[in-house]
């Protein structure tokens, strides 16, 4: 398993899909900036650390991750790799051997990365996608989102990006703090989440942020929390962040249309259904469908932070609203959501490449008389 743009304690590379390997007996060693992010690895895997890339910062973590799997990955059943810049570093002789898990359209998300000079962005975009067409006839994949198939010419196995959901729901929705759980940016809803918080402060309502921030995006955090609208957490481990927002009166999302989060399922919609929050969305199909289907939230207007006040407000002001949708979401996402269902498709599913490769080799080898 191999990253250099994850933060190590990832929640879909750690905590579902590394604890599945572990879970069926499988010896997994990790690839991951743990150095970068301060991070203790699991006693249960073997780490092997390298530099982190970020922003236009990413040239000597791909050296080094190149030279780590060169050194390191030979006798490995099967390579999966995280991050598309590591398709640039996958030695030849591992290529049978080698799976890109796809969980974003890389292509489509370079619009919103601003360290990304504007006038690259275009050429790069048809760079990455013919990265993508190359990957799909070297390598195997593993994709996140169903939608992702038109991009390929092939269909490959879908994993969906979904959650650990307990058997009953956690504390009853309260009504003095609204959570958002994951990576913060622009297009992810900053600006508005700020706004929010200044809004609903008035009333008695603490927003709290749990996740990462861009670095274009902190000072304004920074200067949120000096201003004590809201508190803010920084990056943490999955499992407990979501367990910091048992109790909350709604999880956001608020995510911009944009087009990598048109045909993308955001996965903290189905994290707040699992701990039986109510769900507060912007209209990203696919979010505004599973919110709508369940019943279990508010849909807003994108980039409409007055709208989202008042579907808090709503929520605040009628506590058999929240309860009945917190339960709703919650045995909606105990249906159709709950990680084990998919950890044993994907452990299956790297188990059969494993054996294929290994049949490959067989017959390549050459019989010793």
């Amino acid at each position: 398993m191999c990253t250099v743009v994850h933060h190590p304690e990832d929640a879909r590379i750690l905590h579902r899909q590394i604890r599945a390997l572990l879970d069926a007996g499988h010896d997994v060693t990790y690839v991951a900036p743990f150095r970068a992010c301060n991070v203790a690895p699991w006693p249960e895997i073997d780490p092997l650390d390298v530099p982190r890339a970020t922003g236009r910062n990413r040239l000597r973590a791909l050296r080094q991750a190149r030279r780590t799997l060169a050194r390191h990955a030979g006798d490995a059943d099967i390579l999966l790799l995280h991050d598309p810049e590591l398709l640039l570093a996958v030695p030849h002789r591992l290529r049978s051997r080698t799976v890109w898990d796809v969980h974003e359209d890389t292509a489509a998300a370079l619009g919103a990365k601003g360290w990304l000079p504007a006038p690259l962005r275009i050429p790069l975009r048809f760079a990455v996608r013919r990265m993508e067409l190359r990957a799909e006839r070297r390598l195997k994949l593993l994709l996140a989102e169903d939608g992702y198939q038109d991009r390929f010419r092939r269909p490959h196995p879908v994993v969906p990006n979904t959650t650990h959901v307990p058997d009953a729901p956690p504390a009853p929705p309260g009504d003095d703090r609204i959570i958002y759980v994951g990576q913060l940016s622009f297009a992810r809803g900053v600006n508005e989440l700020i706004t929010l918080a200044r809004l609903v402060h008035a009333d008695g309502i603490m927003l709290d942020l749990i996740g990462g921030a861009d670095a274009d995006v902190r000072p304004l955090l920074r200067e949120a929390q000096r201003e004590g609208i809201l508190r803010w957490y920084g990056f943490v481990p999955n499992d407990r962040a979501l367990r910091m927002a048992e109790g909350a009166l709604a999880g956001l999302s608020l995510l911009h249309d944009t087009p990598n989060y048109r045909h993308s399922m955001p996965t903290k919609v189905v994290e707040y259904m699992a701990r039986g929050i109510p769900v507060i969305s912007t209209p990203n199909p696919i979010a505004a469908r599973i919110v709508g289907e369940a019943n279990c939230g508010l849909v807003v207007p994108f980039e409409d932070p007055e709208a989202t006040a008042a579907a808090v407000r709503r929520l605040r002001d009628d506590p058999a609203l929240r309860q009945e949708m917190g339960k709703r979401g919650h045995e909606a996402a105990r249906a159709r959501f709950h990680w084990p269902e998919q950890a044993r498709l994907f452990v299956a599913q790297l188990e059969d490449w494993a054996r294929s490769a290994d049949s490959a080799s067989a017959e390549l080898s050459p019989r010793v008389v």
